[in-house]
């Protein structure tokens, strides 16, 4: 005789609650106490229950999922997103905080009008209950196409005007200025940086923040140059640096790639790390710890960024949430040996 698996009414006596207050929690009802969900929600997971899936979508009309949707990013989608540190920690974050509440992530890409599309219709028909969206480019159609149609979407990163959805970001001109500040207070002289193109408004940002602290040390003209948040345009952008302004002492680059990128080329050109040249990341990804040398970088918690996400997203789902909502998370320099 098969062993039955655990029922409602385990876990129930497991929380020390009824039968229907635990049948709420897991239907998504909005008038239960946050301190009895999370009770409930730890007797789930101590017992192994596993909701019926499909006779909870009929009560709830949800689908139990959410779309995370990487929007904008062009040819080889794939290879992109999964070899870029920075969406594996998106979807760390996300994972984290849906797999807790037994929500599954559907991933769907959007390089293109048709995927938009598609993307869009199968949200509309109910194929999943929300969009959390990863967003290229600001000026992306998606997020405004996705609330015309009525899904509750949330954006990681602001875009580039008003409008109508919920958004998590990173005050990145705060954290270029925490970048330009500790070159400075290293006695860096002649500091350049590698930007990312400016049509990302962090991009934009992250520029604005790193001119306007050497402005204020009265260096108004720093050199730039421009990378692609790849290892192999930061190596690039380094070459062409030192090619036009030998005398640089200091580099900030708008992300650990570009910098790792930066670190090689000043190897390969007889450059001591830091002692010749200092070097300066953002984002604190893995890639700065397996730098040579280590990278001093700006740590943006994308984790816990994307975690947010997706709460507010449940939030809007569950109609606890009915106005758009924004998030403004703090940077902070993260010292190593780099600079």
């Amino acid at each position: 005789m098969s062993r039955r698996g655990p029922t409602l009414e385990d876990v129930a006596r497991e929380a020390g609650v009824s039968r229907a207050t635990v049948s709420r929690v897991v239907n998504g009802v909005r008038n239960v106490d946050p301190g009895i969900q999370d009770l409930v929600r730890h007797a789930i997971d101590r017992t192994g229950y596993a909701p019926n899936r499909a006779a909870r979508a009929l009560v709830t009309r949800r689908a139990g999922s959410v779309a995370l949707i990487v929007s904008g990013v062009g040819d080889a989608v794939a290879a992109r997103v999964f070899a870029d540190p920075f969406f594996g920690r998106v979807v760390s974050g996300v994972l984290g905080y849906l797999r807790a509440r037994g929500t599954h992530p559907v991933l769907m890409f959007a390089e293109s009008e048709q995927a938009r599309e598609q993307a869009v219709d199968y949200l509309r028909q109910g194929g999943a209950d929300g969009a959390l969206v990863v967003s290229i480019h600001g000026a992306d159609p998606l997020p405004q196409l996705l609330a015309d149609a009525g899904v509750p979407t949330v954006l990681f990163a602001r875009p580039d005007r008003p409008q109508p959805v919920s958004h998590v970001d990173l005050d990145h001109y705060a954290g270029a200025r925490l970048a330009a500040e500790h070159l400075l207070a290293r006695g860096c002289r002649s500091i350049a940086t590698i930007r990312a193109p400016l049509d990302i408004p962090a991009a934009l940002d992250r520029l604005g923040g790193f001119r306007d602290t050497l402005a204020g040390a009265g260096q108004h003209h720093p050199p730039v140059e421009e990378g692609t948040f790849t290892l192999a345009s930061g190596a690039e952008a380094m070459t062409r640096l030192l090619a036009d302004h030998p005398g640089i002492d200091g580099v900030f680059a708008a992300n650990d790639l570009m910098a790792q990128g930066a670190c090689q080329v000043l190897r390969e050109q007889g450059r001591r790390i830091p002692q010749d040249v200092a070097v300066v990341g953002f984002d604190d990804s893995a890639v700065a710890a397996t730098c040579r040398p280590p990278l001093t970088t700006v740590r943006q918690p994308v984790e816990r960024m994307a975690a947010t996400m997706a709460e507010l997203l449940e939030e809007q789902v569950r109609g606890v949430r009915t106005e758009p909502a924004s998030m403004l998370f703090a940077p902070e320099l993260v010292v190593r040996e780099s600079a």
